[in-house]
């Protein structure tokens, strides 16, 4: 579930700004949309049970932030989940994989929420089938909800802190207790989970996810997608509360002098594409350690059943005030990344399928990512 959210900071931004006629104005008119992270404000106050539920289940993490979920309520204690195919990434997830993991983790926020008010979520996985090939029409699951059979679980309490930290880690390593805390956590669904930290192994690990990440990022197709997926500056953002957002008054101001735009990122010749490979770099190099989630990839259900534990592995890492982040870009299924699939699953793999790889470290608070309102997921 890997995106580029903050890795344009135009160096000398002081300049640039001055440059811009930039001064606390300037910043203060270009700052993050407030607007757009108006559902992790609202979370909870919904009366109905389910939409209750729902309003946190919608700030799961999932691949590219393209929420791609769509719900109908059925009769008074059920819901069915369906993926928006409008929201797929058909260049760095051809199969869908990675979109499936995000329903997991959808179901588990859902379940989580829902167990606090005292339901239990019988979740039934695609119940009219399933195609591995592709995501379609078909339902991805039935849920049903039983009053009175469910005690409210503590990783709850982290789901608003909850975040995906694409920061700078600092120089210190995440202590091994607390790794083992959120392997722990992930052992769940069949799912295998395991973690390192600051070993002579997480030193290839780093090598090996930033020459994926840049396999991703100088492969024009998946690039492109990612680009297309882009929203530069706030009014972009509060219009479109998804996919990877470029914020801030750097963004607004490289933006003014035509350096941060759609055209330039897509262009590996621009200082733009080469000052966010710069950038991004120092991110992939500071990752104190690795997580990871496999299992046999058999069905759809593997897949969120995978969603479903990283879920609780993020959770619990909020928990111990770790930050980690996805950092999965060899893990997908295209062909400029088959040579680095392979290598990935030999070194770890053990013979599974490797559904999650994330850096581990620590990092200062970020803000949370914006989001679409819960009303625009229901169908009506």
């Amino acid at each position: 579930m890997t995106t580029r959210r903050g890795m344009l900071k135009l160096v000398g931004g002081g300049v640039v700004l001055a440059a811009a006629g930039a001064g606390g104005g300037f910043v203060a008119a270009n700052g993050p949309s407030r607007a757009a992270r108006a559902p992790w404000r609202e979370a909870g106050q919904e009366t109905e049970f389910r939409r209750r539920a729902l309003s946190y289940a919608i700030l799961a993490p999932n691949p590219h932030n393209r929420q791609p979920w769509l719900v109908r309520l059925d009769g008074g204690d059920a819901l069915t989940l369906f993926s928006d195919l409008d929201r797929q990434l058909p260049a760095t997830d051809p199969y869908d994989r990675q979109i499936v993991i995000g329903h997991g983790a959808f179901l588990e926020l859902l379940a989580l929420a829902a167990a606090e008010d005292g339901y239990r979520a019988d979740i039934t996985l695609f119940p009219e089938g399933e195609d591995m090939d592709t995501l379609d029409a078909r339902p991805v699951a039935h849920v049903r909800f039983v009053a009175g059979e469910a005690e409210p679980d503590p990783l709850f309490a982290h789901v608003l802190a909850r975040r995906s930290n694409k920061e700078v880690y600092e120089a210190r390593d995440v202590e091994a207790e607390k790794l083992v805390a959120m392997t722990e956590a992930a052992r769940r669904f069949g799912v295998t989970a395991n973690s390192i930290g600051n070993t002579a192994m997480a030193e290839t690990l780093r090598d090996l996810t930033w020459r994926a990440h840049l396999m991703e990022v100088r492969t024009p197709v998946t690039n492109q997608e990612s680009v297309d997926l882009m929203r530069i500056g706030a009014k972009e953002v509060a219009a479109n509360p998804d996919g990877i957002e470029l914020e801030g008054p750097f963004i607004a101001a490289g933006r003014l002098l035509g350096i941060v735009n759609r055209k330039t990122l897509a262009d590996q010749s621009s200082a733009g594409f080469q000052q966010g490979l710069d950038m991004y770099q120092p991110l992939a190099m500071s990752a104190r350690g690795f997580a990871w989630l496999s299992n046999a990839n058999q069905t759809r259900a593997d897949q969120i059943h995978a969603g479903r534990a990283y879920a609780r592995m993020n959770l619990t890492a909020t928990s111990l005030g770790v930050s980690i982040h996805p950092w999965s870009q060899a893990l997908q299924e295209y062909r400029e990344m088959a040579d680095l699939y392979t290598e990935v699953h030999e070194l770890i793999g053990e013979g599974q399928r490797l559904q999650m790889l994330v850096r581990v470290g620590y990092a200062k608070p970020i803000m949370a990512t914006p989001r679409w309102p819960m009303e625009s997921h229901l169908i009506t």
